[in-house]
Parts: C-alpha cells; structure tokens; sequence
C-alpha cells in the first residue's frame, strides 16, 4: 500500500487525526490480526523476571545502611527518601521513598501517511514489569540513559526521527510529567513526528491507524502508559467531521463529539481555568525534601525490600531480568510494587449539551509545580484504611456507588514497566448528573482539556491516560461494563 505525499504534515493536522481515528484499517479488519501477530511475537520479544533481595542486586548500591540505592555508572535512577509537609492538609506530613530520574526520556511515536490515511508506527514491548507481557509501547520508549548507551547494549531503533527531528514534521512536541507521587520532577518528552519518507519496519513493530490503536484501549493492560500519554497529546480539538455523524446516535456520543469542539462553549472560560490554576498553586504549602533512606519513620529495610510497617502503600524490591528482543539480554534493578489494583475515575456529565469532565486539582509532591489536573478520584482504595477519614478523596463513593448504566468505560490499564512491577489502575468513566464544584475540582469540557495538554504541567499522566479513553469513546460504541465500578 504506497504512502501518500504530505507537503506540509502540521496543516489540517486536527482533522487528519480525526480521520485516522475514525479509521479501522484498509481492509476494516480491525484489531484482530494485530492481536494474532502478537501471539506471534511474543516468542521472540519477552522478560522474564525473578525477584531477589535488593543487597544482591548486580551493579546497584543497596546495601541496608545505604543512604540511597543507586546505580554504580552514575545514571539510570536512584531511590531515595523524602520527607513531605503539606500545611492544612489532612496528612500534614509524611516519609516515603520517591525515584529520582533528573533526566528527560523520549516517548516518540512515528506517524506516517498511507492511502490519505495517518498510521502510527507502534512497538511491541515486553517490559520487566508488564502484566500479560507484551504491551503495545510507542515507537521510541527510552529514557536518556538508554539512547545514550549507558547500557551498554544495541542502539535504539528509529531514535534518529527524534533527537533533532524537521520542525515541519512534528506533530507533538510537549514536555510532559510523570506520576508524582512515586517521581521526583520526572518528565519525558512526548513527541509524534510525521515521516515522508520508506521506514523499514523492524520485527515487533507495526503501522496501526489512531482507529486501532483506540479499539485496543477496551483490551485490559495492553496499551501502555507511555503510549496512552502521547496519544493524549494528540490534537483533535475541532467540530466532527461528516463520518462521525453515525457515531452520534446516542445522545452521550453527540455530547462529547461536541465537547471537542471549542465552539461549543464551557462551564467556565479558559482564563478563569488559569486563575484557579495559579491561585491554587501559589496558595498551596508543600515542601518535599530529599533525605537519607535511612530517616523515612514508618519505613522498614532489610537485604529483601524496602517496605511501610502498615503493609500498605507501597514496597521497593529487587528484580532480576532476563530478556529477548531488547537493547541488553539481562539486568538486575529495583522496582516500585503496589498490592492490588488502583483507581482512576472520571465523573462526566453533559452540560448545555456539551461533555464536562470533573477534574481535580491536586498537589503532589514530585510535581514541579505543586499541582496539575488529575481525574476526578485518583487512588488505591484500600490504602485509606490505614489514613484519617478527612483523606479519603472526594466522590470516592460516588464512584464506587455509580449506577452500572452510566458506566462508559471500564478498563484496567497499565502503569509503566520499566520502573513499576505489575501496578495497574482500573480506568473508569462515569456519566452522572452534575454535581457541585469543592473548591479543588472544576467540570471541564474536552477541549479545554487537549487546549492545556499542549503545554507542560496542566494535566498529570493519570489524567492524560483518562483522556485518551475519552477520545477513544468518541469514535467507539462504548463497551458493555463488567458489573459496575467497584473495584
């Protein structure tokens, strides 16, 4: 199928996006070949791990009295610990380890034209901490350790389309956070660059149109987060094109088709959005200093993990690596483990008969700016056993108590697997009536939320993978729910 010419890729960028969204492939055949070729690969692409204790974890420092484990090359990451103070808060200080990673990766997805179609040239990537293996990665997923050689292994594939890629062919371009509660000012960049010319396509990658790669978001821990975040970056602000009016026959659909559009209007204009932005970050108190491993009360270690004496929250283990069809064949590192599965809720309701998505603004303490938009409920239920009933998040049981009927998406997705053994988050969005604003949340139509994704610091990576499920519903039936939100 030859690619078709694109002078100039960054015109009529929305709707080319839009249509490729729309898109399921040129023969209609949706996903379910890609899904065969991944049984395919998973042969020849795959991790297999061992946990072992963090004192005998080869070239890392993390020995029981150390202050913080690191790598012996200098790069890479560290764990440390960090004290936190949050004034007025209902947990107004606490310890915890935390990764510090002062680097920024790249997480680049290559777009290139076929047939007046855009595709997106996706990986399939085992990751030591992915549940059910193989999960679909973008195009380069490499933190600049890595690109740089610091492994020591083979040089990443098509990272020259990203280091210092043609203006005219970037579609994304925005520095973007990482999780920061378990982060320390991590960001990577998140980029789609448009290539003109033949890409050879090397074993394990594959051109999937936006169409299929949204239908695969209904799929439970295959779509990673890295993808997901740069697919939310993708804009697609703009009124629906003419295939999108079969879509719109249910009146949930035709609302958030007009949610993208930003001639429909919002609940609030985007300079208020900004003021109660920087109001609440200028008015928040939160300090997180780093200190020694050794000063975390409430933390355990020995020659096995580093672990909360509660049992909850979460541990830092050892893992040993073995792997196929990757940069290096082996590698030992320590990994952040959750117990269970956590949430990641969006309350949605149609306002005017525009789509509006309550978003919270939360303070956390890797963020470099205090706070940035979040999901609606973004927890691990569970951990609030252990917490003041004051911690408990707003509208937690309004989630878990939703009406099954409302439910429009419900799946679990996975956090990433390079630093992260196995931790997921059940993706869940609601439609309910509208509820009324607390100071730290504001309904949001959908455009406002891709207008702030084109910036740094505005939305955090939960928020941007909830994002992604919402585009996705726009030009997908939305999927029947399995029993209602209770995790």
């Amino acid at each position: 199928m030859p690619p078709s010419a694109s002078a100039r890729p960054q015109e009529n960028t929305e709707s080319r996006v839009i249509a490729s969204a729309l898109s399921r492939g040129p023969d209609g055949s949706g996903t379910a070949r890609f899904l065969a070729e991944r049984e395919r690969v998973a042969s020849r692409r795959w991790t297999r791990t061992t946990r072992v204790p963090l004192a005998e974890l080869t070239g890392w420092h993390c020995a029981p009295g150390a202050a913080a484990f690191t790598h012996e090359s200098g790069g890479f990451f560290a764990v440390e610990g960090l004290s936190v103070h949050a004034e007025g808060a209902a947990v107004p200080r606490w310890h915890q380890p935390i990764i510090h990673q002062p680097e920024v990766g790249i997480l680049g997805i290559l777009a290139r034209e076929f047939d007046g179609t855009l595709r997106f040239l996706m990986q399939l990537k085992a990751e030591p901490g992915n549940a059910g293996g193989l999960q679909l990665s973008p195009t380069v997923q490499a933190t600049r350790s890595n690109y740089l050689g610091l492994h020591r292994g083979r040089p990443v594939p098509y990272l020259e389309h990203f280091r210092n890629p043609d203006p005219e062919r970037v579609l994304v371009d925005v520095r973007q956070s990482e999780q920061g509660a378990w982060f320390l000012r991590k960001h990577n960049r998140n980029m789609v660059v448009e290539a003109t010319e033949d890409v050879p396509v090397l074993d394990g990658f594959h051109w999937l149109t936006l169409g299929q790669l949204e239908e695969l978001l209904f799929v439970d821990d295959l779509v990673n987060m890295d993808t997901r975040t740069v697919l939310a970056c993708l804009p697609r602000c703009g009124p629906p094109p003419a295939g999108a009016d079969a879509l719109a026959g249910d009146a949930f659909t035709a609302a958030l088709w007009r949610s993208l559009d930003p001639r429909q209007g919002a609940l609030h204009p985007m300079r208020s959005i900004l003021s109660w932005l920087t109001g609440t970050r200028t008015g928040t108190r939160l300090t997180a200093e780093r200190v020694p491993l050794t000063r975390l009360p409430g933390w355990e270690r020995d020659g096995e993990r580093l672990y909360h004496r509660s049992g909850r929250f979460f541990e830092i283990v050892g893992m040993r690596v073995e792997a196929a069809g990757r940069e290096v064949g082996g590698w030992d590192q320590p990994m952040l483990a959750v117990a269970g599965t956590g949430l990641l809720a969006l309350l949605v309701t149609r306002i005017n008969g525009v789509l509006h998505a309550l978003m919270h603004l939360r303070p956390e303490p890797g963020l470099r700016d205090v706070a940035e938009l979040a999901p609606t409920v973004q927890c691990h239920v569970d951990n609030y056993d252990a917490l003041p009933r004051a911690a408990r998040p707003r509208f937690l049981d309004v989630v878990l108590d939703a009406d099954p009927a409302g439910v429009r998406f419900d799946t679990r997705l996975s956090d990433e697997g390079g630093r992260f053994d196995r931790v997921g988050n059940r993706h869940l969005v609601i439609e309910t009536e509208r509820l009324p604003e607390p100071p730290s949340h504001r309904w949001m139509p959908v455009h406002q939320l891709g207008a702030l994704v084109d910036h740094s610091g505005y939305l955090n990576v939960q928020a941007r993978s909830l994002l992604a499920c919402l585009h996705a519903l726009a030009a997908h039936r939305p999927a029947p729910t399995r029993g209602g939100p209770r995790p």
